[in-house]
């Protein structure tokens, strides 16, 4: 069975109830999990308004802070459910390849997260880090919607 799952997260309430499911998953089977935030790479131009950012120290420092924030999550549900667990965030603008790396690097054997469900203009714009996860991934993906 599963030893190690990692859980990305983006901070979305697909990506919170992913990390209650897999948690109340991992405590069933005796699994460590690793909580994963990917911050993207600095840019003048983003497609996100609330990243709009003046600075590469501002913007460096405020999506530390956002990872925190949603790593905290992670930390908390797993500590209230008695699960042992590691939380990382790592920059870059291809978080689907740091999301393989790190489960291979940490030797976790299940990668879980949630779906957007983006289709049409949206998902071929945005992208599913998900569906990148599951065509280049050889560790198995649980996929939450």
């Amino acid at each position: 069975m599963f030893k190690h799952i990692l859980i990305p997260t983006d901070g979305s309430e697909a990506s919170r109830s992913a990390i209650q499911n897999c948690i109340a998953f991992a405590k069933e089977i005796g699994a460590k999990i690793t909580g994963l935030h990917v911050i993207p790479e600095f840019h003048i131009f983003t497609y996100q308004p609330e990243m709009l950012e003046d600075t590469r120290q501002q913007f460096a420092k405020d999506a530390v802070t956002q990872a925190k924030k949603y790593l905290n999550e992670i930390e908390v549900a797993a500590k209230e459910a008695g699960v042992n667990y590691d939380i990382i965030y790592m920059v870059s603008d291809q978080p689907y390849e740091v999301i393989i790396k790190i489960a291979e690097d940490k030797k976790c054997d299940l990668i879980t997260m949630a779906s957007h469900g983006r289709k049409g203009l949206k998902g071929f714009l945005l992208g599913s880090e998900a569906q990148k996860v599951l065509t280049h991934s050889q560790i198995p993906v649980l996929i939450f919607r």
